[in-house]
């Protein structure tokens, strides 16, 4: 582990990241002869005859200006006895800090050589390979999680399992505040569903990262930004919400005496708290939730060549308590120096309890009860340590991070199965431990005509996890499984990008490096897998973008770059899920990463009520990995099917998207987006080794499909703001199928009262209740039918009130 990590500091020495907002020019002024600063020298920024704003250098010469706007300026540098130097500028679109350089200033006598200098700045919230959208702008999902308000944003989709998809992959990079966090997950997106959305105040969406992100994510990144007070003194926010959700059944239940949970109620009081001085900022955020909640209601209907037909319904009744706490101190040791320490600690307690029938469809006959119940504690503590040095030059710093992640999952599942099938009390224990360190440091220096970027990151990983059973007669459980299993990855990273701006062409150029190493051990006892696994991989990560600016409205970028998706724990885990005792969830220990290529075309064109974005892309992907069907023919008394994840060969997505807004009215925006996308899956021949060996094949295909997304805004006189939101998931194609039409309806109202203090707020997602998820399998000997009617149709009503 030393070579890679002694590697790194050889090559990269001093390191370095960047976060400015406004633009700020600064420079040097030095006697041209005597190469000494000169101080009390004037500088002005003026644009042509009339002058913008002064100021005068300091004992070293140094001089700065903030808040500069985007306009062609002339630096003028002066002092008694030199001559007077005249620096042409561009304040355009890309940097935030301009670093003149050294000016020197000849004597009266000397001519001076005249200096060009061209730079710019962002003329709207984000450039053609960032788009940012404002919370405020999305009430039709107040009230409720961050990934609730993601499902309204336009570019973004959700999957039922809580992920995020871009361009119709969910292989997608989550951020907080620009880095990696507990709160999400290294990879898997756990916590966006427990993130209130009251407390962000905007979010990114990256399609084509540069070197200094993470590799992972094919898709790209969304990247979370968290509110930060400004003002000075006491300040905050406290709110409750209440909320009810399942108002109506799409599908009735198959006859059981629970069914699954309808009206269920939810209570969610919240408190953000924030106190600012000279030297100290604190911050307090924290939510609490109790509610009832329908997360899955799984419909599967399974037909076999044999003739035999089946349905079963798998309802996860879930009663649920979940604290929040986040927090974090910023201390501003000087105008150089800050140290920020930052807290999260998550506790949730849930029990999930089901009853399963399976009915025969040839008799109309239950020919099986399953009862089983889920006791879950899972949680998370994190804390991180940051310190950034600001140099003199605005704009060029160093920022060191120390981020150490504790993660927890103890999971009891009672299982009963009472039946003509069999007779039986089976029992699962899982408890698995998550270590997470990382450590970056980032560094960032601003040029004449751009800027220069670099740094290293090493994180350390490792996922311990024990597993008990308790086997009644004529158990379920798969035997010889053992009991603990050990997961670890380490990665080395290392980037370089920079950026070149003139006025009419930007160059972006970069490269990560990264050394990964992985293991998985799994204990002796098992009879799956015949040995451990470990590999290790190097893979660079090259990322270009090309943008051609032919005036201040217009847009045309070119990238490319390449990116990696590393399997997670949960993909990876050798320990089967029996929520359904006939549909067999397991993960691969074999599992490898997939890579991707991305290349594409985009243009965009604002004008003054609203803008459009077009995009044009095509992804080549290779080793994607997927969950595939499989028949387990090992037990006599009724059909299995096995659902695991493997590597499935090469694929390819193609597609384009539109996004745009447009302000109708004075008090009516409208917005949207359109992806429309063609999914190719080459053929592929694989092998299942759980729970035995046998062939799986996948045959090609070519699917054509798309999604959309209309938001209507308006904004009243008195404070009323409305939201109403269309969502549309057109058919597409899977692995072994195809993934069925789907829509949703959002509403939402938010109405400022107390004199702006307080907010009312009423959100109604999915409000005809046809946001299911439906699809169809086909494999080999069987079909099936999937449909999960689980909880999307939500109201709440929420009331907030700062002080």
């Amino acid at each position: 582990m030393l070579k890679p990590v002694l590697f790194l500091f050889f090559i990269f020495g001093c390191i370095v990241s960047f976060a400015q907002n406004g633009a700020t020019i600064s420079g040097r002024i030095y006697d041209g002869e005597t190469n000494q600063p000169l101080p009390f020298a004037s500088i002005t920024i003026n644009i042509e005859n009339n002058i913008i704003s002064g100021t005068i250098s300091d004992e070293d010469g140094r001089f700065s200006f903030s808040g500069i706007e985007k306009e062609n300026y002339i630096v003028k540098c002066s002092f008694v006895g030199y001559q007077t130097s005249e620096t042409e500028m561009l304040v355009g679109e890309l940097n935030d800090n301009f670093d003149v350089g050294k000016i020197m200033l000849s004597p009266a006598a000397e001519e001076l050589d005249e200096v060009t200098i061209k730079a710019k700045q962002e003329i709207v919230s984000s450039d053609l390979d960032k788009r940012t959208f404002s919370m405020d702008d999305n009430i039709a999902q107040s009230g409720g999680s961050v990934l609730d308000a993601m499902k309204a944003m336009p570019g973004i989709a959700v999957t039922q399992d809580g992920k995020v998809m871009l361009r119709g992959s969910d292989k997608v990079a989550v951020l907080i505040d620009g880095k990696q966090s507990s709160l999400t997950g290294f990879g898997n997106q756990k916590g966006l569903d427990n993130i209130p959305a009251a407390n962000i105040e905007s979010i990114e969406i990256i399609n084509n990262p540069s070197a200094k992100y993470d590799a992972s994510g094919m898709a790209g990144i969304v990247n979370i930004i968290y509110k930060k007070e400004k003002e000075f003194g006491f300040n905050g926010d406290i709110g409750f919400a209440y909320g009810m959700g399942v108002f109506s059944k799409q599908k009735e239940d198959l006859p059981t005496e629970l069914g699954s949970y309808s009206l269920n109620p939810k209570y969610i009081p919240s408190l953000n708290l924030n106190y600012r001085t000279e030297k100290f900022n604190y911050s307090l955020q924290s939510e609490i939730l109790f509610q009832e909640k329908l997360p899955n209601n799984e419909f599967t209907t399974r037909m076999y060549d044999d003739g035999t037909n089946t349905i079963s319904q798998v309802p996860e009744n879930r009663t649920q308590k979940h604290y929040i706490v986040n927090g974090g101190i910023d201390y501003l040791i000087d105008e150089n120096n800050t140290l920020t320490f930052s807290g999260v600690y998550d506790w949730e307690h849930h029990i999930d309890t089901a009853q399963v029938p399976f009915i025969n469809m040839n008799t109309g006959q239950r020919y099986r009860y399953w009862h089983w119940n889920e006791d879950e504690i899972t949680g998370f503590m994190s804390f991180a340590l940051n310190y950034n040095h600001q140099f003199a030059e605005p704009g060029h710093e160093i920022d060191a991070r120390f981020q150490f992640t504790k993660g927890w999952e103890d999971e009891s599942y009672f299982l009963n199965d009472s039946s003509d099938v069999r007779q039986g009390q089976d029992a699962t224990h899982i408890v698995a431990t998550e270590y997470t360190t990382n450590i970056a440091v980032d560094y960032v220096k601003p040029l004449s005509s751009g800027r220069l970027e670099t740094g290293l990151k090493m994180q350390w990983r490792r996922l311990p996890v024990e597993y008990t059973t308790t086997p009644g007669e004529n158990s379920i459980i798969y035997p010889g499984i053992g009991d603990w299993s050990d997961w670890g990855e380490d990665i080395y990273a290392a980037y370089f990008n920079y950026i070149y701006e003139k006025p009419k062409l930007d160059i972006e150029g970069g490269l990560r490096v990264e050394q990964t190493n992985v293991f998985y051990s799994i204990s002796p006892e098992n009879i799956y897998y015949d040995e451990n696994d470990s590999y290790n991989y190097f893979e660079l990560f090259p990322n270009i973008r090309l943008t051609f600016k032919p005036d201040d409205k217009n847009r045309v970028s070119a990238f490319y770059n390449r990116r990696i998706d590393r399997p997670g724990e949960p993909e990876l885990r050798i320990f089967p899920k029996y929520d359904d005792p006939e549909l067999v969830k397991v993960g691969n220990p074999y599992l490898r990463p997939q890579f991707t290529q991305t290349f594409e075309l985009a243009y965009k064109r604002i004008w003054q009520e609203g803008s459009l974005f077009l995009s044009a892309y095509h992804r080549l992907i290779e080793d994607a990995y997927q969950r595939v069907y499989g028949i387990d023919e090992s037990n006599e008394d009724y059909s299995l099917i096995n659902k695991i994840y493997q590597n499935t060969g090469s694929s390819t997505n193609t597609g384009f998207e539109i996004i745009f807004s447009q302000n109708l009215t004075k008090s009516w925006k409208l917005s949207g987006s359109f992806n429309g996308y063609n999914n190719s899956i080459d053929a592929y021949e694989g092998t299942l080794l759980f729970p035995y060996e046998r062939p799986f094949y996948i045959e090609e295909t070519s699917d054509k499909t798309w999604d959309g997304k209309l938001n209507n805004q308006f904004k009243f006189e008195k404070g009323w703001e409305i939201q109403l939101t269309g969502i549309y998931y057109a058919e597409k194609t899977i692995p072994q199928g195809k993934q069925l039409a789907r829509s949703s309806i959002d509403l939402g109202i938010k109405k400022n009262v107390l004199k702006g203090k307080g907010e009312i707020s009423f959100a109604f997602s999915d409000i005809f209740n046809d946001f299911a998820l439906r699809q169809e399998y086909e494999g080999d000997g069987f079909k099936v039918l999937y449909e999960n009617y689980y909880e999307t149709q939500v109201a709440r009503l929420g009331l907030k009130y700062k002080f």
